[in-house]
């Protein structure tokens, strides 16, 4: 994350960012980091990515800090909880997992208008568009697609209890919960009736029904995608894993199922619909989906054969997450890239219910349609 993955959002005539208050915000931070300053001017930048919980990156001389908040509106129950993230970040901290330490968690809603997170400024490069992506060579590309798999088989290698993350969820009956969680986050979400919800989601609540009680499960992520990791230019490796608001307890594979739709290759159609990290892992020396199974699977050992169930929920969950953020932007709520993109973020929640029928029946070719 650098300065440069960022743009400015403080007004000519220094009137507050949206989301921000300056003035109660700089005297916060004063009290509550030992190494910010009450006197000293403050400034603020929205990450440009942020479609969610809204980023910020704070500076004041050469310090800087992020700034996590939830959204200006339209706030979803239980998906912008501060507190579950400072908690995430706090025990990955405790067990040496590659994300921002947290410095400082506020619930007084009376400095900038909501709860929020103050955590690390970690330096390093955002692979967020195919003109980011375009600058690696293809020895790059390849390289980064090993660590990245690496990483989320490290992370669902976490030991929980030494984390102090024992309480974060209830893995047992994770995947039912998931989706009847996203149904109900439709309901209250959605701005149309979009044909073909309602089945897909009794296709998957049906396949899952008949899952094991009891499944293996780990620190879940909940979003994880090349563009919420912070690369080291000088190695490609992975510095730091961001966004960690969807984060609990449940089936590690169904984080393996985000990354994969998430993915693109050159030349499907669906996927290309959606305009998150768009086309950036279509270039050279980017690998294909299979080749990302086969390594996850190599790395962590774990059973994949519900892989489909999982991909197809992956979509279901998407489409209402851009759907929300389709609300979102139509009611002038939305900050960031997805605020003026109202009708692509609309086709997107079009396009990805489309692939999770298509995964019902073609499994994971079907993501290359």
């Amino acid at each position: 994350m650098t300065p440069s993955d960022s743009t400015p959002e403080s007004a000519p005539d220094g009137t507050d960012p949206p989301g921000l208050r300056m003035g109660p915000l700089r005297a916060y931070l004063a009290a509550a980091l030992p190494d910010a300053e009450v006197d000293l001017p403050l400034s603020a930048r929205l990450l440009a990515g942020g479609r969610s919980n809204v980023s910020y990156v704070l500076t004041q001389g050469d310090r800087s800090w992020v700034l996590r908040r939830p959204p200006l509106g339209h706030v979803m129950a239980t998906a912008h909880d501060m507190r579950r993230e400072h908690k995430v970040l706090s025990g990955l901290a405790r067990v040496g997992f590659a994300a921002p330490t947290p410095l400082a968690l506020c619930h007084d809603e009376k400095v900038i208008g909501a709860p929020f997170m103050v955590m690390e400024f970690v330096s390093g490069r955002v692979i967020a568009t195919a003109d980011d992506a375009a600058s690696l060579t293809a020895v790059d590309a390849s390289t980064l697609c090993g660590e990245m798999v690496d990483k989320l088989a490290e992370l669902h290698e976490v030991n929980v209890a030494a984390a102090g993350l024992g309480q974060l969820g209830r893995p047992e009956g994770y995947l039912t919960r998931q989706v009847r969680r996203w149904g109900r986050q439709w309901e209250v979400t959605k701005t149309r009736e979009l044909a073909g919800v309602g089945k897909l989601s009794a296709w998957i609540e049906r396949r899952v029904d008949v899952l094991p009680a009891s499944m293996p499960f780990s620190v879940v992520h909940g979003d994880y995608r090349l563009d919420n990791l912070i690369i080291s230019p000088a190695t490609v490796g992975i510095s730091a894993v961001l966004d960690w608001e969807m984060s609990t307890l449940g089936d590690p594979v169904a984080d393996l199922a985000v990354a994969l739709v998430y993915w693109s290759r050159p030349g499907e159609q669906l996927r290309h619909r959606v305009p998150v990290a768009n086309g950036v892992t279509d270039g050279p020396g980017f690998w294909d989906r299979s080749a990302l199974v086969s390594s996850y699977a190599q790395q962590s050992g774990r059973d994949l054969s519900h892989l489909d169930i999982c991909l197809a929920l992956a979509c279901f969950k998407l489409a209402v997450i851009m759907e929300s953020i389709h609300y979102r932007s139509v009611h002038g709520h939305q900050l960031g890239a997805a605020a003026l993109d109202i009708g692509g973020m609309a086709d997107a929640a079009d396009a990805l219910v489309e692939l999770g029928h298509a995964v019902t029946t073609g499994g994971l070719d079907a993501l290359s349609r």
